[in-house]
């Protein structure tokens, strides 16, 4: 057998020459602590993250599996819970659990509606979910994982789910439907208070996706600022998630799931009682589950709370303010809906300017950018330390727009022709095929190992595909004069 490319050393090395390789690793990733990307890592301030750190470790080798063994643990979770749960207007029937992250919570949330619709509408065998094409990818691994279909159902002209849509696909396999608080693409909430009223009158559950802006939002209306209701205010909403670790601060690997009442959450708890090993249960889809992410989820609530959550929801939106007028100066340029918060995405007017392109000239600059596809835009996730890099981001902006559009034939260099052929391809299960490959490709472990030479990505557009798009450009920039 040959062997991989990693092995154990023979004789432990030296720590400290290794945590220094460590760091150095490092200086290839995402500058994130430079403030120059936008999404990824959600940092409150320094201080804040050494005081996370801090907390991780005193629960570090605590295991959550286990809460008789641990609890310590349980108390805390229970506090979060309960925390997050009254943070919505939940009230004491409110139950939920803490998870790994937001995919967890949505795997969660409809692996639990399939559960509840087994025990209460047995005679569906084809179980189906209505969601707005904006709503998370989460929910379509979930699909594939639980044998559930996705129905996703177009948008309004405003980003936010078409009610009227989703409400006709509702059907007699319908087993929950779902809005977002706000979708991550756009930044914008849907109409949950009628998607409410649409579940309350087909009866069915509706889960709120508030994973990324749900330890925000609720400190937005603070000040006076309003905003449509979104929470257990909302009569239909059965069940919310919400990220810890994104704007509520915590370390990696902290999410939260509540339910209004036990009535659903007790289908997601798993128990065997047959195992040779013993009576096993759990209430999430971990066994394992560190004790150090609960314990800095708990210590982060506690050592913000409600005046540092809305100190920080206001410098997030001023600078939210800034960058967003800053796009909208920039010729050319629109906000895609009507963003809430620090979330947002931007286009092109011209369709004819390619966000792609410009996107790659911002990469140049130095800047981590994410992209959007339907429509072709620019993805931002805004803490409150960009505001200290505002006035660069927007002069390197309006520098890229101006080269992009001086020299269209950028939408053929770099990654744009890429993106755009993946945006564009009507073929969809080639590029699936594709992606799988490439992800697969990252977890060979012997170096030029091919995963399947019938299914494997190359690292540049091919040479044919290339000259259709040269060919196809020169046409669209023909009929422009």
């Amino acid at each position: 057998m040959t062997p991989t490319g990693a092995q154990i050393p023979e004789k432990g090395l030296d720590k400290q020459a290794l945590l220094d390789k460590m760091s150095a690793m490092r200086a290839g990733d995402v500058q994130w602590e430079n403030n120059r990307a936008f999404g990824l890592v959600y940092k409150h301030s320094a201080v804040h993250t050494d005081f996370i750190r801090q907390a991780y470790g005193l629960f570090m080798s605590e295991n959550g599996l286990n809460p008789m063994a641990f609890r310590s643990l349980q108390q805390m979770e229970r506090e979060v819970v309960g925390m997050t749960a009254n943070m919505f207007h939940g009230d004491s029937e409110a139950v939920g659990s803490m998870t790994s992250g937001g995919t967890e919570s949505l795997l969660l949330a409809v692996l639990t509606y399939r559960n509840h619709a087994r025990r209460k509408r047995p005679w569906i065998r084809k179980p189906e979910m209505i969601i707005p094409e904006s709503a998370h990818v989460g929910f379509m691994k979930a699909g594939e994982y639980f044998d559930v279909r996705m129905v996703k159902t177009p948008l309004a002209a405003d980003y936010r789910a078409d009610v009227a849509a989703l409400e006709s696909r509702i059907g007699r396999n319908t087993i929950g439907i779902v809005g977002s608080a706000p979708c991550y693409p756009y930044g914008v909430i849907d109409p949950i208070e009628e998607l409410g009223a649409v579940a309350l009158r087909h009866r069915v559950p509706l889960h709120v996706d508030g994973c990324l802006g749900g330890f925000f939002l609720p400190w937005v209306e603070k000040p006076g600022h309003t905003l449509p209701p979104f929470d257990f205010r909302v009569p239909g909403v059965t069940s919310i998630s919400a990220d810890v670790h994104k704007y509520g601060y915590a370390a990696k690997g902290a999410s939260t799931i509540v339910y209004r009442s036990m009535d659903f959450f007790r289908d997601q708890i798993f128990a065997e009682v047959d195992w040779c090993g013993g009576v096993y249960g759990g209430a999430t889809m971990a066994g394992t589950r560190p004790g150090g992410a609960i314990a800095a989820a708990w210590a982060s609530l506690h050592a913000l709370g409600q005046d540092g959550y809305t100190e920080n929801a206001r410098a997030i939106m001023d600078t939210a303010r800034k960058y967003i007028d800053g796009v909208c100066a920039i010729p050319g340029l629109r906000i895609l809906g009507e963003p809430v918060m620090g979330v947002f995405a931007f286009g092109a007017e011209d369709k004819r300017l390619s966000m792609y392109a410009v996107a790659d000239r911002l990469e140049e600059s130095g800047w981590h950018v994410d992209r959007n596809q339907k429509p072709e835009s620019i993805h931002v996730i805004l803490n409150a330390g960009h505001s200290k890099v505002a006035d660069a981001y927007l002069a390197d902006l309006r520098a890229a727009v101006e080269h992009v559009r001086a020299h269209p034939e950028t939408v053929l260099e770099g990654k744009a022709p890429m993106y755009g052929l993946i945006a564009e391809a009507p073929m969809r299960r080639m590029v699936k095929r594709n992606v799988v490959a490439t992800l697969a490709q990252l977890y060979v472990q012997r170096e030029g190992a091919a995963v399947d030479d019938d299914e494997m990505v190359a690292e540049s557009v091919p040479a044919p595909v290339m000259t259709l798009l040269r060919a196809r450009e020169r046409i669209r920039r023909l009929f422009r004069r």
